[in-house]
């Protein structure tokens, strides 16, 4: 081994457990900072967040606190009798939201809070957001390491997987995530964020783009064309034939090839369906055809090749558009 590479390694490796130390260490107070006096009581509370931006605009009568739990004034007198509103623990999903917003209400993230799903689904941010980090770790994800670590999903981050929050409601996207074919989203290399915006949109599935095609060019440029000879589903709507979270088939197709093209092409210049009498795998009775004379329930020598690999892709390879000249690219081929 080169040298300069056993330096890079090793320098890689001291940096890590480095890393694993500072993770591990548990939280502490910061020299120079004045000690709420809500910490007196609530200690863990005070340090989940004495190293976040929440922490950090404390002060010594609890300022921070005061903005989230309400007034403490009387509580403060008397702990036991009195206690704060806490509407951001007890109140409604619109209350809960309201305390966060006196503060957020200005980021440009939150500006269609109020028409996005959640807000009108009465969500509050604290089902999503606990700035004391006491979020219970995801029991599927737990289970699963527990009984075959080698099935748990490969993670490429140290961060908390976004997927793991939003599956808690959205279960038929996580079901969805753990099929064969799916966008690395458990393995943290794309966020369920990247493409939607859970803090409020005007548009479909709080989207980021305005439109699902606009969202899907964001990462896929080369399928925006403009292409000489376009295919029109393609243009009009990326989910006719893909599913973005996840499927059984190749490329997050809604269906295997032939079968989703001829959701559309049921009829075409050659037979629509590979299925006809001499066209499928076995001879059919009564088939008079060349290749099946005698040969009832027998193979068909004479078999489609559009059964056969990538099926209609063998031909047609430019499924999103050609640029190609006259019938070639007519006909989405290269």
């Amino acid at each position: 081994m080169r040298f300069d590479t056993f330096a890079t390694l090793l320098c890689s490796c001291l940096c890590a457990i480095s890393l694993t130390a500072v993770a591990q260490q548990p939280a502490r107070e910061v020299p120079g900072r004045d000690r709420p006096i809500c910490a007196n009581c609530h200690e863990d509370k005070h340090l989940s967040i004495t190293l976040t931006a929440h922490g950090a605009k404390n002060d010594e009568n609890g300022s921070m606190c005061q903005a989230c739990h309400g007034d403490a004034t009387e509580h403060l007198k008397d702990p036991i009798k009195s206690k704060p509103p806490n509407l951001v623990g007890k109140g409604t999903a619109a209350e809960k939201a309201g305390v966060c917003l006196t503060c957020h209400a200005g980021q440009r993230h939150l500006a269609f809070w109020e028409s996005g799903k959640h807000a009108k689904n009465e969500v509050a941010c604290s089902n999503c957001h606990d700035i004391h980090g006491n979020q219970a770790p995801d029991p599927t994800r737990v289970a699963l390491k527990q009984r075959d670590p080698a099935v748990a999903p490969f993670e490429t981050t140290s961060r908390q997987i976004e997927a793991n929050t939003c599956g808690k409601c959205h279960q038929d996207i996580r079901s969805a995530l753990l099929k064969p074919s799916h966008h690395p989203i458990l393995e943290g290399k794309v966020r369920c964020t990247d493409c939607h915006n859970p803090h409020g949109s005007l548009s479909h599935a709080m989207v980021k783009q305005e439109t699902v095609n606009d969202q899907c060019y964001s990462c896929h440029a080369d399928k925006r064309g403009p292409y000489v000879f376009p295919h029109p589903p393609v243009e009009e709507n990326c989910l006719s034939c893909h599913n973005p979270h996840g499927s059984s088939h190749r490329k997050l197709l809604n269906e295997a090839v032939p079968n989703l093209c001829q959701d559309c092409h049921d009829v075409a210049r050659h037979p629509g369906t590979p299925y006809g009498a001499g066209a499928g795998w076995v001879c059919a009775p009564g088939d008079t055809s060349t290749a099946c004379a005698g040969k009832t329930g027998q193979f068909n020598t004479a078999v489609n090749t559009r059964l056969i690999a990538r099926a209609c892709n063998n031909c047609h390879n430019a499924i999103h558009g050609s640029n190609a000249p006259a019938a070639r690219g007519q006909f989405l081929t290269r």
